[in-house]
């Protein structure tokens, strides 16, 4: 996928850009001296098989397809945007942004990558992977949620603060948090895409969470639309204005062929319906035996 490393930032992601700048002191590197790497700001190419892994990920999943994609992309293109690494005190690299562009890199068969070479702290670190996997499209809802979670937890971020360093809405960011009080069962749901983030924003409007459960069961069993769901969770809030409506439904029976139908109850000893429209319809005679259906077939007979 082409477009995935040739993709020029838009405004959307300025919020990133500035973050990180804030998160990545323009200083000397604390390498060893078998290294003696500088930090100036400028593209190093390094050795793939130099760079550990991020053991601040926050991502979960990697599409494989995507992965691929951009794979392909590398080895016809090159890696368009640097990847942000530290020095390790062994001579190595640490990853701090830039996971799918390295496991792609290493797909394509490239030995080395361009990579700008930062002086972090394992918090400014863990903060820029965080800010970074935010600023992507391709976070499932949960992943999303805990890494906001995360945030707040661990750096004490309010909303608010973690809404202006992403460059997302508050509201967003509040939207995303609630997820995580949902039951464990169906935020696996949404983080596998079973369950849409749409229809999982329906499920939070529920008095009980708990019943989020039994409501996905629903969703998933009759494939509801997001509007099917809210109409479902509504009546599951309000069930005396789902039983009104139904009454309101019902159609108004002739008091004529109310009397008959009653008559023929009384002396079948059996439920009967009896449709009527203009004079003409059925007669609907209901049993729930074998032996009431032979005593009735008995009577009609020898009537």
């Amino acid at each position: 996928m082409a477009m995935l490393e040739n993709k020029r930032p838009g405004a959307d992601r300025r919020a990133l850009g500035k973050g990180l700048d804030s998160l990545l002191p323009r200083v000397v590197a604390a390498a060893t001296p078998e290294s003696e790497v500088v930090s100036t700001g400028k593209p190093l190419e390094i050795p793939v098989d130099q760079i550990e892994r991020n053991p601040f990920q926050t991502r979960t999943h990697f599409d494989e397809k995507l992965l691929s994609e951009l794979a392909e992309s590398i080895q016809a293109n090159g890696v368009v945007q640097p990847i942000l690494v530290r020095a390790l005190p062994d001579g190595r690299y640490q990853l701090i942004a830039g996971e799918r562009r390295l496991m792609a890199s290493k797909r394509a068969g490239k030995a080395t990558i361009p990579a700008i070479l930062r002086q972090v702290s394992d918090e400014q670190a863990l903060e820029i992977t965080i800010v970074e996997n935010l600023q992507r499209a391709d976070l499932n809802p949960i992943e999303q949620a805990r890494a906001y979670e995360r945030l707040g937890r661990e750096f004490g971020m309010t909303q608010e603060q973690m809404a202006h360093r992403t460059g997302k809405d508050r509201g967003t960011v509040g939207n995303f948090l609630r997820l995580l009080k949902l039951p464990v069962s169906v935020q696996d749901k949404i983080g596998s895409g079973v369950l849409s983030f749409s229809h999982a924003r329906v499920l939070l409007t529920l008095d009980h969470l708990e019943d989020a459960e039994e409501v996905t069961a629903k969703i998933l069993a009759l494939s509801l639309s997001v509007r099917q769901t809210e109409t479902f969770v509504q009546n599951h809030l309000f069930p005396e204005r789902q039983a009104k409506k139904e009454i309101a439904q019902m159609p108004l029976i002739d008091p004529n062929v109310k009397e008959a139908q009653q008559r023929l109850q009384r002396a079948l000893g059996l439920r009967v319906k009896i449709e009527d429209k203009n004079g003409r319809g059925r007669v609907i005679i209901e049993y729930g035996r074998l032996e009431d259906f032979d005593s009735l077939l008995e009577r009609i007979v020898n009537d």
